[in-house]
């Protein structure tokens, strides 16, 4: 049975709506006008759909859950903001709304590393660049 065209078109800007809400919202927690991490519920209030249906929809649509592109951008702004040497990580933690030992175990989950030792690399990193740029 072949799915209608009307409903795969409806998945996607399902999913669509939802990264855009997860992309101003993670802005908004970043910036300090928002202090609470939003839930799938809470996403799924925003677009007017329920919670179940929006999982489910997006799982169908890109195989991977929604919780998988929100810690996806959790991380992809934890390095950017932990690139930055002068913002203290328990700083950093407490803007994304985690506790400092809460954070160091979230990201050493999905990055394989803790926040500490990102950065060291990060800066080790650079410098060798910096000295082999100046050979």
């Amino acid at each position: 049975m072949k799915v209608p065209q009307k409903f795969l078109a409806r998945q996607h800007e399902i999913t669509a709506d939802f990264l855009s809400a997860l992309d101003i919202h993670l802005d908004d927690i970043v910036s300090g006008r928002v202090n609470e991490m939003f839930e799938v519920r809470d996403f799924a209030e925003l677009i007017h759909i329920h919670p179940t249906h929006l999982s489910n929809t997006i799982k169908s649509a890109t195989g991977h859950s929604p919780c998988y592109f929100f810690e996806a951008r959790l991380i992809e702004i934890s390095k950017s903001m932990l690139q930055q040497l002068n913002v203290p990580i328990a700083e950093i933690a407490r803007t994304l709304t985690y506790d400092p030992s809460n954070f160091t175990k979230f990201f050493k989950h999905f990055s394989g590393q803790t926040p500490k030792q990102y950065r060291q690399v990060y800066f080790q990193s650079l410098s060798h660049h910096t000295e082999e740029a100046n050979v």
